[in-house]
């Protein structure tokens, strides 16, 4: 019998496996991202700054803070097709085995 592979993945995971999906899951948000922008913003450098502060500041501040999150969202949006795909296999392949099994009692019921 096919196992399915999500539920078994899901019961493998440890308590902290646990709690970085679960910091995982509220940093991979777009309302992370909009939060994280409000921060760096919050840190420019308005006046009697130099070139290169404003480019230390959108490099090391804005790009790190706003980005994490958007990379997260991506990922995790394509995770979700994987796992949508996964589940689909699934319920396929448990249809395939159910047909074997009727063509094997219908193989076994001729002889």
């Amino acid at each position: 019998m096919a196992k399915n592979i999500n539920q078994t993945h899901k019961d493998s995971l440890t308590h902290l496996d646990k709690i970085a999906l679960f910091i995982t899951t509220i940093v991979g948000t777009m309302y992370c991202a909009f939060i994280f922008a409000i921060i760096a913003f919050a840190g420019f450098p308005f006046k009697g700054a130099t070139p290169l502060q404003y480019v230390l500041w959108t490099s090391t501040i804005f790009l790190q803070l706003v980005l994490l999150p958007i990379i997260l969202v991506g990922q995790n949006l394509q995770n979700r097709h994987s796992q949508l795909l996964a589940e689909q296999m699934y319920k396929i392949e448990m249809h395939n085995e159910k047909l074997l099994e009727e063509l094997e009692q219908i193989k076994n019921n001729q002889k």
